[in-house]
């Protein structure tokens, strides 16, 4: 059977699950071109930080022109200096990263973002939406640009983007289904500190979601507990790592496990307590007829949700010369390489042995990790 039949056949819906991550979120946009070569068509699409810029481009077009809006984002955001830079390899390779890193730093991402003019360090009582190092004015053009939010609250696919309310601290979701998602929400997601300013929402500021957590996974577990479908789930940092061996490397083991958000644990959970779930199911079928009614028979049966979920996860862990800089190394030869690497790593994992097995999906939560360990590091 072709993957695209399996696809047809086998899932009621279709979820890409987008972690924030910047620059490598590039990794994502090639992700999706190999689910869409393959014809898994996402019915919902949920991200946080760069992984909500790429939902929305993608829920935001027709499916004909998703890949070519996402590739029309990426071109124009590593259209900076070094954009046409040759590959290197070894330590030339880390030391290119660095410097188009810094250059990224210092002189804003076509598209994205540009240094505040004057810098919030001279402005002591500013207003929220000017308090950080960046003004992100240019990120609202290109979404109005490349994303048609009409076609978004019309629902072609189901939109749901991540963001931290700086008041009280909790996650909050966008979400298609309930609100009418427009670039503010978008940029509220993407709103980063202190490099960018808190966005606000019906009187509401709110930053990055990737500070209360970096993976929509579990609001998706969440909203849909009797799902019959696929979550393609991208990750943008690999929880595991070497040990580090300078200081750099250091900052990046820091980043890597702060952002991974226990992806892995978090699977984990999920499969252990669905277990559960099944387990108090099937106890629950032996409680006498008379106990039926009874209310603590009632709320524990309706937690005994059954749903059938295969998750593909993918990782972007595919070289051994980046730096703590990596998110936000914009040239575009690392961003045609990021791309290409999340295309091939989902045309290997959807056609692994393990993957096309399962032809039939059974009660529970299946994982599947099939993406390439991380190529060692090289000492520095």
């Amino acid at each position: 059977m072709k993957t695209s039949d399996r696809a047809k056949h086998d899932y009621d819906d279709v979820i890409l699950v987008l972690q924030g991550g910047g620059a490598l979120g590039a990794y994502q946009a090639g992700v999706f071109e190999g689910m869409a070569q393959a014809g898994y068509t996402p019915s919902w699409v949920t991200g946080v930080s760069i992984g909500s810029i790429n939902s929305a481009l993608i829920a935001g077009n027709p499916a004909q022109r998703r890949v070519e809006r996402l590739r029309g984002f990426w071109e124009l955001v590593s259209s900076g200096l070094l954009a046409s830079a040759p590959t290197f390899s070894g330590p030339l390779h880390r030391a290119f990263n660095r410097a188009s890193a810094a250059i990224s730093a210092t002189l804003g991402v076509p598209g994205f973002y540009v240094p505040r003019v004057p810098p919030a360090v001279f402005l002591p009582d500013a207003s929220p939406d000017s308090v950080s190092f960046y003004d992100t004015r240019s990120l609202r053009h290109t979404l109005e640009q490349l994303v048609d939010f009409d076609l978004v609250n019309r629902g072609a696919a189901r939109l749901s983007v991540g963001a931290a309310n700086v008041r009280t601290g909790n996650s909050t979701y966008f979400d298609s289904r309930k609100i009418r998602i427009g670039p503010e929400h978008v940029m509220a997601s993407s709103a980063l500190p202190p490099a960018f300013a808190a966005v606000e929402i019906d009187g509401e500021h709110y930053w990055d979601g990737s500070i209360v957590s970096n993976s929509p996974l579990w609001y998706v577990l969440d909203e849909a507990p009797h799902l019959k479908g696929l979550i393609v789930q991208v990750d943008l940092f690999s929880a595991k790592g070497e040990l580090p061996r300078n200081l750099d490397q250091v900052m990046e083991r820091h980043k890597d496990i702060m952002y991974s958000s226990k992806t892995r644990f978090n699977t984990t959970r999920a499969t252990d307590l669905q277990r559960l779930r099944s387990a108090l199911r099937r106890l629950l079928e032996k409680v006498p007829a008379e106990l039926k009614a009874d209310p603590d028979v009632t709320a524990l049966d309706a937690i005994c949700c059954s749903p059938h979920i295969d998750i593909v996860h993918l990782i972007n862990r595919r070289y051994s010369y980046t730096s703590a800089s990596k998110d936000n190394e914009f040239s575009r030869a690392t961003v045609r390489q990021l791309w290409d690497a999340g295309l091939e790593d989902f045309r290997r994992s959807v056609s692994h042995p393990e993957w096309l097995r399962r032809t039939n999906l059974a009660d529970g939560i299946e994982v599947y990790d099939l993406t390439p360990e991380p190529k060692r590091k090289e000492k520095t």
